[in-house]
């Protein structure tokens, strides 16, 4: 199991103290600073079963400055999306966990995170 997390985030630190708690074996990636390339990004998705435009944090400076909003949320447009959110990682939606049977969740609550632990 790994978690992608930014350390600042409030969030990212539940999921973490609700999986010390729970005894649970994962790896940390600040992914911030261990940006995931468009490969990694697509492999996430897929374990998710969603788009990046379901994972993308559309109120950060960023996504205001490239216009996200405005973007196309289409097949067409996937690749693009991918390639904002390898360059931009703070646009990632935060804490994705992949879990031990081959999926993810973005695990914003305690019950997604409990989710990812009984997978």
């Amino acid at each position: 199991m790994e978690i992608w997390i930014n350390p600042a985030c409030s969030k990212c630190r539940s999921a973490l103290t609700l999986l010390d708690a729970e005894g649970a074996d994962y790896t940390v990636r600040r992914y911030l600073e261990d940006v995931p390339s468009p490969e990694e990004i697509r492999a996430v998705l897929d374990r998710l079963g969603l788009e990046p435009w379901d994972i993308t944090r559309t109120q950060e400076a960023a996504a205001k400055e490239l216009g996200l909003k405005e973007w196309p949320r289409e097949a067409g447009s996937r690749e693009r999306w991918i390639a904002a959110l390898s360059e931009h990682p703070k646009l990632i939606q935060r804490p994705i966990i992949t879990a031990e049977d081959g999926t993810a969740v973005v695990a914003r609550s305690e019950e997604a995170v409990r989710d990812a632990l009984g997978r």
